[in-house]
Formats: structure tokens, C-alpha cells, sequence
């Protein structure tokens, strides 16, 4: 397919087919990653793409999957964060799901200048090869370009949110007090504390003081990987800054349990979250 003339919108690949399944066959958000199998399959949420305009695009170099109501225009942006194993099926429906609610959804392949962590089949794998090698400044760059192409292409700029899964909740949080236009985010069990190197100079913790708009955490009471210390530290630095986030704890989850396609899911939490997460956007402007 011929390049647009609009190099913020660069390509758009073939439009997206379904599958046997059901699910959006593209080069993003097809298929799970290898390192998550065997899939839940009788959990996991499949989202059409009826009446939405759905697929791959590129943000310059950057590939992203987005997903939005067909022809809408001046409509509100999510920016979506994957966890470590990029922009596959999961991911995608999140978009869709997104999308059915009016939203313009974008998820960047953040990892694509390192490896392709959907097709690593072991997790550790995965943080050293890719993960261990992506800085945070360049994630931030490449969430502001698609901010960027999303304000040119349907979205309203003055309308931006973020949501992220994990890794992505990590980045999420460090999103909001980057950029001072995201007006609401949803920030789904990201590590709060952490090493402190050139990669990652700061971390949540660190950055609570610096948000001006809203973050809302979304936390397991059970994660193995996030000490509720450090979520009820964040509680406090976010309550002595006077901003307007807030963090919900779920006692009886654990960490990725809103991944529906995984054994980690909790659907009373996963789906408490979700209208968290719709009535959050909206109370925010989004």
C-alpha cells in the first residue's frame, strides 16, 4: 500500500480480516504471545471491530495498532501500554473495547527497536534480551509521537489519556507527569520502586508530586511481584502532594488480573476495574 502524503499518518497496512476465531488478523494484535501459552481461551474477551476503522499503522518508523470509531472525528485519545510481551491479542481487544466506547485507542510496539518479545517463549528471555534494553526516554518519545499522529488523524488533543498493563503501568504513571496534557490514566498494577539506573532514572515513587492530572492505580492485594508497601507509600506521597490520583487495592488479586486471556485473571476485579476505569476517563473530561 502507497505511503500517505501525510507523513504523520505514514501507512496504513491492508485492512484487518478476521480469523477462525473471531480475532483481528494484522501484523500487531494477532495472536497471542508465545511466552503466554497455552491461552484461557474460555476467559478471554474477543472484541469485533464492527463500525471501527482497526488495524496497524505506523507512527513514522513506529508501528501501532489503533482502533476507532469509523469516521469519527475530534474524538478522545488513549494511549494503551503493553506489558512485556508487546502488542499482541490482548492488547488489541483492549483497543477495540476502547473504541466501541468512542475513544481513538493507539498502542505502540515500544519494543520494536529491540526484538520482538511475541515471539520469545521464555519470560526471562524477555526482560533480558528486550526489556533490559529500552530506556525510558525513548518510551516517552515514542508515546508523545503517537499523541502527535492521533491529534492528526481523529483525535482531540486537548482530550488525552493513558492506560497500561504492568510494564505499562510503570509507564503510565511516568506518562502522566511527562506530558502535563494527559487530563486522566489508569495505571494497572505497574511496580511503583525499583533500581534506579541510567534506563530507568526514575520510577513512580519518585514522580508523585509531579502529576497534574489524574492517575488512577489499580492494584492487587496478593502481587507477589508489587509490596503493598510500596503501593501504600505511593498512597501517601500522592495524598501529600494534593493532586486528584487515587489507588484502589483489590485484597484477594494478584498481579495481571485483569489479563483475561491468562490464569493470573480475576474477573470480579478485572471487571471492577474496567468501569473504573470508563467512570475515571469520564469524570476526568476524557
Amino acid at each position: 500500500m502507497k505511503k500517505s502524503d501525510n507523513p504523520d499518518f505514514d501507512s496504513l497496512l491492508p485492512a484487518a480480516k478476521l480469523d477462525r476465531r473471531g480475532f483481528v488478523a494484522t501484523a500487531l494484535g494477532a495472536g497471542f504471545a508465545l511466552a503466554v501459552q497455552p491461552v484461557i481461551a474460555q476467559s478471554a474477551i474477543k472484541t469485533d471491530s464492527s463500525g471501527l476503522a482497526a488495524g496497524e499503522i505506523r507512527v513514522g518508523e513506529l508501528p501501532a495498532y489503533r482502533a476507532q470509531p469509523e469516521g469519527g472525528q475530534n474524538l478522545p485519545t488513549i494511549l494503551v501500554v503493553s506489558e512485556i510481551f508487546g502488542v499482541h491479542e490482548y492488547i488489541a481487544d483492549v483497543c477495540r473495547r476502547l473504541a466501541k466506547l468512542g475513544y481513538l485507542a493507539i498502542a505502540p510496539e515500544l519494543f520494536f527497536r529491540h526484538g520482538d518479545p511475541k515471539k520469545m517463549t521464555n519470560v526471562q528471555e524477555i526482560l533480558s534480551a528486550i526489556v533490559a534494553k529500552v530506556p525510558d526516554k525513548e518510551v516517552l518519545a515514542d508515546l508523545d509521537a503517537c499523541a502527535a499522529w492521533a491529534a492528526k488523524n481523529g483525535g482531540d488533543p486537548g482530550r488525552l489519556g493513558i492506560t497500561g498493563f504492568c510494564w505499562g503501568g510503570r509507564i503510565t504513571w511516568l506518562y502522566a507527569a511527562h506530558n502535563p496534557n494527559v487530563k486522566a490514566a489508569v495505571a494497572w498494577y505497574g511496580r511503583i520502586d525499583g533500581e534506579v539506573n541510567e534506563r530507568t532514572p526514575q520510577w513512580p515513587l519518585d514522580i508523585a508530586g509531579e502529576i497534574e492530572g489524574a492517575v488512577l492505580g489499580l492494584y492487587g492485594g496478593k502481587d507477589q511481584g508489587i509490596p503493598l508497601d510500596d503501593v501504600e507509600a505511593m498512597k501517601t506521597a500522592l495524598a501529600k502532594a494534593g493532586g486528584r490520583s487515587q489507588i484502589v487495592i483489590y485484597p484477594e488479586a494478584g498481579h495481571a488480573f485483569h489479563a483475561d486471556y491468562r490464569p493470573t485473571y480475576r474477573k470480579d476485579a478485572a471487571e471492577d476495574g474496567w468501569q473504573r476505569l470508563i467512570a475515571w476517563f469520564r469524570q476526568h473530561g476524557l
